[in-house]
């Protein structure tokens, strides 16, 4: 695979299935499988929810998209680009080309808000002039223009949250990863987070979401991903979390 790895010019131009999983098998030892024989696909512009209990693969199908490991059996797609096939120098740059908000926040504790968001920026090697311009425009979306010289000490959960989704999406990636963003969040917190995530997905970014909030995928109705035991169960265009039925 020669030249530069463009990840948000594959997504502009591509016309196939953003995310494509097939027949995935990932073990972690032998004879125990994380996720067995995974396939499905997340288009452009999806908003999808991926959910099951607490050892049912949710975290390890975020870890195969982010290409932190590679799956034992199987191919993972991401704009069309198998990722097994990355070259070592590319992966760093497809990293970030995806944004990333965790449950922990991950924020730089010796920076604030506006340094964390301007962190991501300086990565890319983004002029400082963009940079200043940029910073106070994500942070005024996610409704932090009054907190951006707070540090994450001074910053209540929620607010954390925002800084950390702030910096996801500072260098406008096509793809925005969640991994269970609220699991730290009360309820209020939780329903502002989602919110802000919908909004995000208008704007045409294709949002995944691993969480195991009941409340959250029931009230957001949108496609959900169902896992237990490494397979999916269920793959439902609208709807809530599956725990009735199996």
């Amino acid at each position: 695979m020669a030249g530069a790895y463009d990840l948000q010019k594959d997504l502009r131009n591509i016309q196939a299935p953003v995310i494509r999983f097939e027949q995935v098998t990932k073990e972690y030892q032998k004879g125990v499988h994380a996720i067995n024989d995974i396939t499905f696909s997340i288009n452009k512009g999806e908003f999808v929810f991926i959910v099951g209990s607490s050892g049912s693969g949710k975290s390890t199908l975020i870890r195969l998209m982010l290409r932190e490991i590679l799956p034992t059996k199987g191919k993972v797609f991401v704009a069309g680009r198998e990722l097994s096939r990355l070259r070592r120098h590319q992966i760093s740059k497809y990293r970030r080309s995806i944004g990333v908000v965790f449950q922990d926040f991950r924020l730089l504790k010796d920076r604030n808000a506006y340094e964390n968001v301007a962190f991501a920026q300086r990565v890319v090697e983004t002029p400082p002039g963009d940079i200043k311009r940029n910073v106070p425009r994500m942070l005024s979306l996610v409704g932090l223009s009054e907190k951006y010289k707070a540090f994450p000490s001074e910053l209540s959960g929620g607010e954390q949250q925002r800084v950390a989704l702030a910096r996801a999406l500072i260098n406008n990636p096509m793809i925005l990863l969640a991994d269970e963003p609220t699991g730290n969040l009360d309820p209020k917190n939780s329903q502002e987070i989602m919110h802000l995530l919908e909004e995000i997905n208008r704007r045409g970014t294709t949002v995944v979401v691993v969480t195991h909030n009941h409340e959250i995928v029931d009230m957001m109705q949108k496609r959900v991903i169902t896992l237990r035991n490494g397979r999916i169960i269920s793959d439902e265009e609208k709807g809530g979390y599956v725990y009735a039925k199996y």
